[in-house]
């Protein structure tokens, strides 16, 4: 590598990481100012669970979430600095084209990608999880919260099936529950239970007033009882399909339970194909916002580098925009989850296209 190269790509990283450490502070001290009172309410609750289960999961949530905002004003600021002093008049001068003059550029990008895959698909999923389970204890709103499921249907394999009318996923009980086995479409067993209970101890669930209906060739045979204990190859987690917990979950365990869940027959799981795709959709644009943003730097503008800024936020901001309405649409269901995730960064793909060869001129 170059004496050159490595002057910009140092000035990439140290800008980059210079922008973090001022975002960072602000986001920190704006949430402290919010949840100060909730933190003194709860006496048992020690410094040391507010900063270690709390602040750092919360720093590295957010670092993960303004590293595209931070590389895009990180790389404007610093080429639009070199504009500004003529270094790319000399580095023109020099017969250094465009093409090769983005080569530490994309060394930069590669360097962040890396970082950025790495903590979507392995560090942010298990850090949002310790991060949620402190807001659940201490900063959560007292007032009730109906964690129950409602007419909750699940396929086990090709012919059993589970229904249950409602089941309190705190209280591990519930209600109106039955599951039924086919042969082809003629019903061969039946299960029925008033209630039933989970029982994390011994990992079993406990049924009450159950009735068993087993159809044979000539007669069906029906038994019934007060109370049954049994297994049944599920748990309540099944029953929790909520995008929160999709965010909680480290990619293999989510390709896992997106595998399992199409077994089991549930429809809608675009949510969560979502959440799994943008995991890498955002990291791989680094790379497009670099090109944008040396593009649009790359040549001394009249009003210096604020033009330039004022610019580039306006297009992060249609950029995260657009991005967010992807994310709601991948997630509704018949959607195209892959599609609307990588929309973003097939559109703005092509502007930065645009741009490049426009700079290559």
């Amino acid at each position: 590598m170059k004496l050159l190269d490595r002057y910009i790509l140092k000035r990439y990283l140290v800008t980059f990481l210079f922008t973090l450490l001022i975002l960072i502070p602000i986001a920190v001290a704006i949430d402290i100012a919010e949840k100060i009172d909730k933190f003194l309410r709860n006496e048992s609750l020690t410094l040391f669970e507010v900063v270690n289960d709390y602040y750092v999961n919360f720093i590295i949530y957010y670092v993960n979430t303004f590293m595209p905002l931070a590389l895009f004003i990180a790389v404007i600021l610093f080429t639009s600095k070199l504009a500004n002093n003529t270094e790319i008049v000399a580095i023109n001068s020099s017969q250094i084209s465009f093409t090769r003059f983005l080569y530490p550029y994309f060394v930069g990008a590669t360097i962040i990608t890396t970082v950025a895959l790495l903590m979507n698909h392995f560090f942010v999923p298990s850090s949002s999880k310790t991060r949620r389970t402190f807001e659940k204890k201490y900063l959560s709103s007292r007032h009730y919260v109906d964690n129950s499921i409602r007419d909750f249907s699940l396929q086990l394999n090709d012919s059993t099936y589970v229904f249950i009318q409602r089941f309190n996923l705190e209280r591990n009980s519930g209600y109106n529950f039955s599951t039924e086995t086919y042969k082809g479409i003629q019903l061969k067993y039946k299960l029925t239970s008033e209630n039933i209970n989970w029982d994390k101890n011994d990992s079993v669930f406990k049924l009450y007033n159950w009735k068993i209906r087993k159809v044979l060739k000539d007669r069906d045979i029906i038994s019934s009882g007060n109370n049954m204990d049994t297994t049944f190859a599920f748990t309540p987690k099944d029953f929790n399909y909520k995008s929160i917990v999709a965010q909680e979950m480290g990619s293999n365990e989510l390709i896992d339970f997106i595998t399992i869940s199409k077994k089991r027959g549930i429809k809608n799981l675009n949510a969560y194909y979502v959440e799994l795709y943008k995991r890498t959709s955002l990291p791989i644009a680094s790379y497009i916002l670099t090109l944008i943003a040396v593009a649009l730097a790359y040549k001394k503008k009249r009003g210096g580098i604020g033009v330039n800024l004022a610019f580039g936020l306006a297009i992060m901001f249609v950029y995260i925009f657009v991005l967010k309405i992807a994310e709601v649409l991948g997630a509704v269901a018949d959607a195209n989850p892959l599609i609307n995730v990588w929309t973003p960064n097939i559109i703005f793909g092509i502007y930065a296209i645009y741009l490049y060869i426009n700079a290559r001129k």
